[in-house]
């Protein structure tokens, strides 16, 4: 029994850092940790207003074989928060250095530029979002990538309380 709890506060660390919200309270830092298939991603932002943070994101795209430093600006467009429900418009923008160095490519470095839009709708059971990015790296990279998420939580937990959610995600990069 002890295992199993160790490994659903693990889970629920975890899990909480990959579903952080891009602009968090004012004075909040937030970490968001991505790692699968296709990048290996941590951004680390701080949010001096309700409305907007700044970070360092750092990737590393498996596809391309490169890496991408970069200063990132997340700005909330609009929330909606209803007695039921909340919902939020974000647009996410960043400015760094892509670095490209393998023994299957030459080495090659280059200013990038990045801009997506991300959306949001939950309630305490259900939650639904959108989010796409457009990156421009250069003779490194041009990709555009769009993903959706669809969840469900198979209980509803008080305020404080450990929250479960089942996801969907389903992602398209037309390049790939």
């Amino acid at each position: 029994m002890r295992i199993i709890l160790s490994m659903l506060i693990l889970i629920s660390i975890f899990t909480h850092i990959s579903w952080a919200r891009p602009v968090s309270y004012p004075g909040g830092v937030t970490a968001i940790m991505t790692n699968n298939a296709d990048e290996h991603s941590l951004l680390i932002h701080y949010s001096p207003s309700s409305s907007y943070s700044v970070g360092v994101r750092t990737e590393y795209r498996r596809a391309g074989e490169y890496s991408l430093t970069s200063l990132q600006l997340n700005n909330l467009i609009k929330r909606w928060n209803k007695r039921t429900s909340q919902a939020n418009v974000y647009i996410k923008s960043g400015l760094g250095y892509a670095d490209r160095n393998s023994s299957s490519f030459k080495d090659d470095n280059s200013l990038a530029i990045f801009s997506g839009l991300a959306m949001d709708w939950e309630t305490r059971r259900y939650f639904a979002s959108y989010e796409n990015r457009d990156i421009e790296a250069g003779s490194i990279d041009d990709r555009f990538v769009q993903k959706a998420r669809l969840g469900i939580a198979p209980y509803i937990a008080d305020y404080g309380d450990v929250h479960t959610w089942f996801m969907l995600e389903v992602e398209h990069e037309p390049e790939d």
